[in-house]
This record gives structure tokens, sequence and C-alpha cells, in this order.
């Protein structure tokens, strides 16, 4: 996997999920959107731990991208079911 690619999928995920969050609240201006809130403050979280885990590798190269791509995709998985969440109790 090179660094580059890796960065931009980081990138790519993180941005759609917020803004997923962003259109929620833009259709639901009269819902309070203090969890969405928090939800994207997550998101931003995972994206500077991720890039700036990214650009310190260690070990075996190929080992250690996977395992961020790993843990990239199941903490999006956790914030997408928060997000699902927070949408049917409000809907």
């Amino acid at each position: 996997m090179n660094l580059r690619v890796f960065k931009k999928d980081i990138e790519f995920f993180v941005a759609e999920f917020i803004d997923d969050c962003a259109l929620f609240v833009a259709l639901n201006p009269h819902k309070d959107a203090d969890e969405i809130v928090e939800i994207i403050d997550e998101a931003v979280e995972l994206y500077n731990d991720l890039k700036s885990r990214a650009s310190h590798a260690e070990g075996n190269k190929k080992a250690y991208y996977n395992g961020l791509t790993k843990e990239m995709f199941e903490k999006l998985d956790e914030l997408c079911e928060k997000l699902s969440s927070v949408v049917s109790k409000e809907a």
C-alpha cells in the first residue's frame, strides 16, 4: 500500500461521513444538532489520529497499514451506527 493513497483514503472516507452528518443537519434544521456535532468531532479526531499514525509507521509497513485500514473502517462503522441511532431517534 502506498502512503499517499492511504492518506487520500482517510481523507475521502472521513470526509464522506462528515458530509452525511452535515446533510442530516441541513435537511433537519429544526432538530437539535448537538449530538451530530459530537459525532462530527469524533470523526475529526479519528481523521487527525489516523493521519498522524500513518506518517509514523512502525515495524512491517504492509502489516501496519493494513491494521490502520482495518481500524479506520471499524471506527467509521461505529460512527455510522451512532449517526443512525441519532437519526432514527430524531425521526
